[in-house]
């Protein structure tokens, strides 16, 4: 994890198309060495809670993963959750992780206290969620998001996440 330089907030609106909204570091780079991950204050400055910590913000990346999203991985991870209770624990174990490490940031956030994103705890809904998580928390805390990012391909290799730079 590292501060968000003024560089990274430009590569990032340009990654997004809009302004990024609350920014507390940046979570993961690409190996192009732009971001691709960001850590989002649990409150925006407008009061709003935000319960999605980590926030892909490479359109490679998340392109990517909408297309792994699109061949039914989430349909499988969510039929092997319901019936693999050591599967099942270690994702409960990264939905306690997701929100630990938000926890860490000191901002009591009530509203959000216990809610992760992609699904956590208990299904898998959005593995783009997933993904960020496990590249910013690193292999081995998130089964599930492990498991999406080893399927994705090299989204970096064609060309870096921002071609603005």
């Amino acid at each position: 994890m590292s501060q968000a330089t003024p560089d990274d907030l430009v590569c990032i609106q340009t990654q997004l198309g809009r302004t990024p909204r609350d920014v507390h570091a940046i979570a993961y780079r690409c190996p192009c060495g732009k971001p691709a991950v960001v850590e989002t204050q649990p409150r925006l400055a407008d009061g709003t809670p935000f319960p999605t910590f980590y926030y892909a913000t490479c359109p490679r990346l998340t392109g990517a993963i909408s297309t792994l999203e699109s061949t039914g991985m989430m349909t499988q991870m969510n039929a092997r959750l319901a019936v693999d209770a050591e599967l099942s624990g270690a994702y409960s174990a990264a939905h306690d992780d997701y929100v630990a490490a938000r926890t860490a940031l000191g901002i009591d956030v009530p509203e959000i206290a216990d809610i992760s994103a992609g699904g956590m705890p208990h299904r898998v809904k959005c593995l783009h969620s997933l993904v960020a998580h496990s590249l910013s928390a690193g292999v081995g805390v998130n089964p599930l998001g492990d498991e999406a990012l080893d399927a994705l391909p090299q989204w970096w290799l064609d060309q870096p996440c921002s071609t603005d730079q």
